[in-house]
């Protein structure tokens, strides 16, 4: 066939309708073979996944906006026609879910009835979750009518002024123990975080596991908690020091210890959260603006009552005058007639007591208990001990309270997530101007 030198074209309009019509068959075979289902974010990528279903009076509600972050993540998705989203995360750690209020229909309010751990703000309600034994994990919202009101400034405040007074409390009692073993023995021991988690695990085992009642339960694990400080001692502590090994030495020691202990933790408590007997949801009516469960009011007794004590331990007795005169100087101690192993022994024995009762109102705190809870805020213990004055009892309580205030205080500003930086960028700024800590003394310093 012969065009007669004419060249063969084809239709430029011809061509936009053809493929026109290709793409929308495409689009239209795609979304008729894919049935409505929940929006999905990162789920291809990421073998971790949060999921969830909301609904209101057992209908669906679409197109609500969820919000996941933690662990330096954060991703947002609405939920499908079926209400129904989830969400993959790189890595098994603890997130916040906040289900965004303004995106629900007008009149439905998230109820803060159905989570120990939900917080509700300005932007919507907050759950704080976190994985089990398994790589999936439901999070649920409970919808109700009525209007959300808004919290002042000044109330919210004063909330996280009160919660932040809770968490230095509990925080004091393990750096008062940790600044007192490095007082008396210059030991920087980072096995101090599995002395706080040992407080709490024994506690389940005889409360949870084998029924005590925590009146015996609690008791009982700080004692155990001091007897266990006795055995590394005795066992570990002192004959490393008889041997002449330098701190730095039984540093690194104290760093192998942690690891041991803390995947001991894990091999008979498995990686999951456990949960302790009345974690204290309910809250105390009458108080204004402050909001404030009666376990978190007992906790806070608790503590102020122990710290009184030691504090009058150290400044009335023999063996407080005794533990300060080695704080200051071991070697003239010792030559004035005072047994520094005794004394030592005894601070041990203090310090881990002190390490476990912390762990168990962190237990409270948090709520829950985990292989690695004591760990996890190690970082601050330190940042108290150092702020506060290196080997002062009386400092770390300061920096230990300063800490907790800064720590809660920021969430006002910034996400929960990242609150801890708050309490390590003023201890970087105190030390600028104030190398020895706010109590210490500036000769400690070599």
């Amino acid at each position: 066939m012969h065009n007669h030198g004419k060249p063969l074209t084809r239709s430029p309009k011809l061509i936009r309708t053809l493929l026109t019509a290709l793409i929308a068959g495409f689009a239209l075979a795609t979304f008729a073979a894919s049935p409505a289902v929940a929006d999905e974010v990162g789920t291809d990528e990421y073998n971790f996944i949060f999921s969830g279903n909301v609904t209101y009076q057992g209908n669906p509600l679409e197109d609500v906006l969820i919000i996941v972050e933690g662990g330096g993540y954060s991703a947002e998705v609405e939920t499908g026609a079926d209400g129904r989203w989830r969400v993959g995360v790189p890595t098994k750690d603890v997130y916040d879910i906040t289900l965004v209020e303004s995106t629900l229909p007008e009149g439905v309010i998230v109820s803060d009835e159905g989570s120990d751990r939900i917080t509700l703000t300005d932007r919507g309600a907050t759950i704080e979750a976190e994985f089990g034994l398994t790589g999936n994990k439901t999070v649920n919202f409970f919808l109700g009518q009525g209007e959300r009101v808004t919290v002042p400034f000044i109330d919210q405040f004063i909330e996280r002024l009160v919660n932040g007074l809770n968490f230095g409390l509990m925080l004091a009692l393990a750096s008062i123990g940790l600044s007192l073993i490095y007082g008396t023995t210059g030991i920087s021991n980072f096995a101090h975080a599995e002395m706080v988690t040992f407080g709490a695990v024994i506690t389940l085992t005889f409360g949870v596991h084998l029924a005590f009642p925590m009146w015996i339960a609690i008791p009982l694990a700080v004692v155990l908690s001091g007897l266990f400080g006795w055995f590394q001692d005795v066992g570990l502590w002192k004959p490393l020091r008889r041997r002449g090994l330098s701190i730095v030495q039984m540093m690194i020691v104290s760093i192998g210890l942690s690891l041991m202990l803390r995947y001991v933790y894990q091999f008979f408590y498995g990686g999951s959260t456990h949960q302790l007997p009345n974690p204290g949801s309910a809250r105390i009516d009458g108080l204004g603006p402050i909001v404030i469960s009666p376990t978190s009011l007992i906790s806070m007794g608790v503590a102020i009552v122990v710290i009184v004590l030691v504090a009058y331990w150290l400044t009335y007795t023999r063996t407080g005058k005794a533990t300060r005169a080695i704080s200051d100087n071991a070697s003239l101690a010792a030559a004035t007639g005072i047994d520094v192993d005794r004394v030592v022994r005894i601070i041990w024995v203090l310090g881990s007591s002190l390490a476990g009762l912390s762990g168990i109102l962190w237990a409270y705190f948090r709520p829950g208990i985990k292989w690695d809870m004591g760990w996890q805020i190690l970082l601050l213990i330190f940042a108290a001990v150092v702020l506060g004055g290196l080997g002062t009892a009386y400092g770390a309580l300061v920096g230990s309270i300063i800490v907790g205030l800064l720590v809660e205080i920021s969430t006002l500003w910034i996400p929960s997530d990242i609150k801890y930086v708050s309490a390590l960028t003023i201890l970087i700024v105190v030390l600028l101007f104030r190398p020895q800590g706010i109590l210490g003394r500036r000769e400690r310093i070599g």
